[in-house]
């Protein structure tokens, strides 16, 4: 039985309605020539959602991606470093020293699994502070992304792949070019090693842009685009809130008519709270210019490493 056989059969009610609803709306809407722009927050890529985003990248449904920057680098770290990942099965027993001994030895736990440092983040480290030098030489100014986009083209690391690398979603999105925006990216494991290389005089801080340069080319993104666009959620924070802002952006500060985003559903654990971002319900964004009272909206309260696979599952019909 396929996915969507599964999910029309099962799932009627609460939040397995709503993720049936959800799927049937957004595969109608793609069938109608829209196309996806999805946002990934928390540990998506140490999740391996690249084992459906991949694929859905590769159908020409996903138009763009807003990424925090530990998404960014984890599908890389699990390219280069999979057979050194430490599971963690319980997770929920570990002592404050089970913990250390973790960090002494050289992993960074994410829930239920290790990131090993040495064949990850030094392995990858290597690679990025030479291209970081080379720009800082010939005084350019690049996107964090498109450095690892170039890693990846340029073939250096095949020969280091431990991981299907049909499975990553960054090498998908290299392959197909699609555009990506990752704010707040000096927060992330190769954003401090950036930072670090800056104090010590080894590459210059220019030589990376910042959000600012990210925004910019949001709204050349979205002022360009020809497709109808959906916003798809995955959890709350910098990622989502980052691009969302991109209409009201164009709207109220450039002056300039550009449509609302025309789909949106957003998958997280959070509820609605006093001030609380991640739990925010889709109709309070009418309130700030970013989608329309006839907008189709969509809230899944749940486990996004659950829902989203399942969801693309439904989309792509295997």
């Amino acid at each position: 039985m396929s996915v969507r056989r599964f999910i029309d059969e099962h799932f009627f009610h609460f939040n397995a309605g709503m993720l049936k609803r959800t799927a049937q709306s957004l595969d109608e809407f793609l069938k109608q020539g829209g196309k996806i722009f999805l946002t990934l927050a928390g540990a998506m890529s140490t999740a391996q959602i690249g084992r459906s985003l991949s694929k859905m990248i590769r159908k020409g449904h996903i138009a763009g991606i807003s990424c925090t920057g530990a998404n960014l680098e984890e599908d890389l770290f699990y390219l280069v470093a999979k057979n050194s990942y430490k599971p963690i099965p319980d997770y929920n027993d570990l002592s404050p020293e089970d913990e250390l001994a973790l960090l002494n030895a050289h992993y960074n736990r994410v829930t239920d699994v290790c990131i090993p440092e040495e064949e990850a983040f030094r392995k990858l480290e290597h690679h990025l502070l030479q291209a970081w030098q080379q720009s800082t030489s010939k005084n350019e100014s690049r996107l964090p992304h498109e450095y690892f986009y170039e890693l990846l083209l340029g073939g250096n690391l095949i020969e280091s792949y431990e991981a299907d690398p049909n499975n990553s979603w960054l090498l998908a999105a290299a392959e197909c070019n699609v555009p990506l925006f990752v704010p707040g990216w000096e927060d992330s494991t190769m954003g401090n090693i950036f930072a670090a290389r800056c104090l010590e005089g080894k590459v210059s801080q220019s030589c990376v842009q910042s959000g600012i340069g990210y925004m910019m080319a949001l709204v050349d993104f979205y002022e360009n685009n020809a497709t109808p666009l959906g916003f798809l959620q995955s959890g709350g924070g910098i990622a989502g809130d980052f691009p969302i802002c991109v209409v009201p952006l164009l709207h109220q500060d450039l002056e300039r008519e550009v449509p609302l985003w025309s789909w949106f559903a957003q998958i997280t654990d959070a509820t609605a709270s006093y001030g609380g971002y991640s739990g925010a319900p889709p109709n309070e964004k009418i309130t700030w210019g970013k989608l329309g009272i006839h907008t189709p909206k969509f809230n899944i309260q749940s486990d996004a490493t659950i829902v989203l696979p399942l969801l693309f599952g439904y989309i792509l019909d295997f």
